[in-house]
């Protein structure tokens, strides 16, 4: 048990740091790119780039804000349930999580691999566009074992919602 849930601590802060990279140069780039502007010029495809550096900082930073439950919690309808009500409440929620970020993973793979396939690239800078797609797929994948953990540490008592 202790191992699973290291092991999906290091994938989710090496996720995180991936998604860290994008998010900083992301900013690099806009500011490069809005500074260069100022003298009459600017940085080919930086639209193409952040597009593809936004998704990047989105889709692998999310099983880290999971695991660390940074994420928004609403509590309105579970607050007068009693303790196995919300335990209910919190696996059924995870479940159903579960079965979304697997579609999502699913289809942001087979998404992946059908721009691979047809040679999908950007129009400006050429750059393909399915290792983005398909490293999205893989974090949505690691979100399905964040909560699977989720739902160990509800059974055992030691989940922490807050």
């Amino acid at each position: 048990m202790n191992g699973y849930l290291k092991k999906i601590d290091a994938a989710t802060r090496y996720a995180s740091y991936i998604a860290a990279a994008g998010l900083a140069s992301l900013m690099f780039l806009t500011v490069g790119d809005v500074i260069l502007r100022g003298f009459k010029t600017a940085i080919v495809g930086t639209y193409e780039i952040v597009g593809f550096l936004g998704a990047i900082a989105i889709g692998f930073s999310f099983p880290r804000t999971s695991y660390e439950r940074h994420h928004v919690s609403v509590d309105v309808a579970t607050v007068k349930l009693s303790r196995r009500g919300k335990m209910a409440a919190d696996i059924a929620t995870r479940c159903i999580c579960i079965v979304f970020f697997f579609i999502l993973g699913w289809n942001l793979i087979l998404l992946g691999m059908d721009y691979y396939h047809t040679g999908e690239v950007s129009p400006t800078l050429q750059v393909p566009f399915y290792p983005v797609s398909m490293g999205c797929g893989v974090c949505c994948f690691l979100e399905c074992f964040v909560l699977i953990g989720d739902i160990i540490n509800i059974v055992h008592g030691t989940f922490d919602s807050h």
